[in-house]
């Protein structure tokens, strides 16, 4: 799975260059991820959403499980959801549990408080 990858402020963003974030895709997102976090001992990380259409329930747990992986010593944030993927999340509820910025500017506020 292709995505683009930076540090601004000592925060790594991540940004996935597919339309779909689904079943097909969710494992090789969650697992490169973590590659990310483990790798480079990251604890800060903004996921840009800006590229995304569509993202199904794998995507969600695969979510989880990278908040998961930095609870208790990093922070995670997520920007730039569209409509629908916004709905899916309030859904859920899993707006309650992401912190979510409207664009990236947004975000990277939020984790650098």
């Amino acid at each position: 799975m292709n995505f683009e990858m930076y540090t601004e402020n000592g925060i790594e963003i991540v940004v996935p260059l597919v339309r779909r974030l689904d079943a097909s895709v969710a494992l090789i997102f969650k697992q490169q991820v973590l590659s990310v976090i483990e790798q480079d001992k990251k604890n800060v990380l903004l996921l840009d959403f800006s590229h995304v259409d569509f993202i199904d329930s794998s995507c969600l747990g695969a979510l989880v499980s990278i908040l998961k992986t930095l609870n208790g010593r990093g922070e995670l944030a997520l920007c730039s959801l569209n409509g629908n993927i916004q709905s899916m999340f309030k859904l859920t509820r899993m707006d309650r549990i992401f912190a979510i910025g409207a664009d990236r500017e947004a975000a990277l506020k939020m984790l650098t408080h």
